[in-house]
């Protein structure tokens, strides 16, 4: 049996659209995670990006905590988080907001560092404060990249949170691990596929999200 054949078999089984494991069910929990665990990654990495990148200090600490955070393997850490505090959401939070927050914080901090000082240089030269020059002169201008870093981070968790079935838990990994376990590759497959088309709506709401939070004029130098 061919790939297409197991996507066309499990998308066109009425069953795997209904219940508890359903893929509407699968697909909501997995948004779910992804959700939280990006929200909790941009509350750590964007203040530090922001004020570490206005300032344009730290930038070797964020590099190094960058490199010791791709270095970690989520699947170990899981386990790790597995034995500390057992079965539940904290050891599934854990990995995959360790996964996302250093595409964050190292982006920001690059794309605030980007920023042409002519304006900001001039900002400072009206008497503007350094709130206002972060978050009215810089921010705006950096505001690309700096979804570009949150892309990454989103993308990746998507991709990861299907490490939420090994700890008994929902989502999209369901129907990969499930179905491994049963030898039954039609799931596998099915699962597979609805993680890829997830992702692929994710850059499409970042696309979509940039085109309505950057002004033509950044979009353009951009």
């Amino acid at each position: 049996m061919n790939l297409l054949h197991f996507i066309n078999a499990f998308f066109g089984d009425g069953a795997h659209w209904h219940g508890y494991n359903g893929i509407p069910t699968r697909v909501g929990e997995h948004v779910g995670y992804t959700l939280e665990a990006l929200a909790i990654a941009a509350l750590i990495a964007l203040p530090v990006g922001l004020v570490t990148g206005h300032y344009g200090r730290g930038g070797n600490v964020l590099a190094m905590i960058a490199v010791a955070g791709r270095a970690l393997p989520t699947f170990g850490l899981l386990v790790l988080m597995t034995l500390l505090v057992g079965f539940g959401m904290v050891n599934v939070m854990t990995p995959l907001v360790v996964l996302a927050v250093p595409p964050i914080l190292v982006t920001t901090y690059e794309a605030m560092r980007s920023v042409d000082p002519s304006p900001v240089d001039a900002a400072r030269g009206m008497g503007m404060s350094e709130a206002g020059v972060l978050f009215q002169v810089e921010l705006p201008a950096a505001l690309p990249l700096i979804l570009g870093g949150l892309r990454s981070g989103a993308i990746q968790i998507v991709s990861t949170a299907t490490i939420a079935a090994y700890v008994s838990l929902g989502g999209l990994g369901r129907y990969i691990v499930d179905g491994l376990y049963q030898r039954d590759y039609e799931k596998v497959v099915g699962g597979a596929t609805l993680v890829a088309g997830l992702a692929l709506v994710t850059l499409a709401v970042f696309w979509a999200l940039g085109r309505f939070a950057v002004s033509r004029g950044v979009r353009q130098r951009a």
